[in-house]
């Protein structure tokens, strides 16, 4: 990276708003034509992986019809499904800085970034939450990701019915939202890897 360059100057961050539930349908077009892009094969089961250089994040970049962006963090969560079984206050996100992070269970990529994701979030964990939104799967086999991978300290929301993913734009794994106070949001989809997710981090919580 150049001299004076951030994580976010890096190809495939795409700054973007949060697309409510009326708006959703609208993007399915778009979404489902741009899973062929996937950082991390095209679909359920699918593990090719696509090299870093090729990985990019763009087309999905949808406009909030909301006056408050922050306002439509929690509506965006509305139908996730805390994988522990507990419940989950969506409500407590907004005004927080807070990374989600995009996965699948049969994701080889998202396997081998997830013990350095743990490490970051719990060096953050007094500052920022950060939050996995696992989707493309079954709940059986998001535990079993979980437990191989020693990811159990991060909050889990299991996105079954992919209106979580639809709502960030997410349209391949892995990919990390990186949401502000405000609300405003910049997406990465394909590997980011550990270094890379704490300097975004700290850019974040810098603004």
């Amino acid at each position: 990276m150049a001299a004076g360059n951030t994580v976010r100057d890096a190809p495939g961050f795409v700054r973007m708003s949060l697309l409510h539930r009326s708006s959703r349908r609208a993007m399915a077009g778009a979404a489902a034509a741009a899973i062929v892009l996937a950082a991390c094969g095209g679909g359920d089961g699918d593990t090719t992986d696509v090299p870093a250089a090729d990985r990019t994040a763009t087309s999905v970049a949808p406009v909030s019809d909301a006056d408050d962006s922050s306002a439509a963090l929690p509506e965006a969560f509305a139908t996730a499904t805390p994988l522990d079984g507990g419940t989950f206050d969506a409500e407590a996100l907004a005004g927080n800085d807070l990374v989600v992070w995009f996965w699948a269970p049969w994701c080889t990529t998202c396997r081998g970034e997830a013990p350095e994701v743990a490490e970051v979030a719990a060096r953050y964990a007094d500052q920022l939450q950060v939050i996995g939104v696992p989707g493309r799967g079954e709940l059986d086999a998001m535990q079993d990701f979980v437990d191989d991978t020693g990811i159990g300290a991060i909050r889990q929301l299991a996105d079954l019915d992919g209106s979580v993913w639809q709502s960030f734009g997410v349209y391949g794994q892995p990919a990390y939202a990186f949401v502000d106070d405000d609300g405003e949001i910049e997406l990465f989809v394909g590997g980011l890897g550990g270094d890379a997710l704490a300097d975004r981090i700290d850019e974040l919580l810098a603004d």
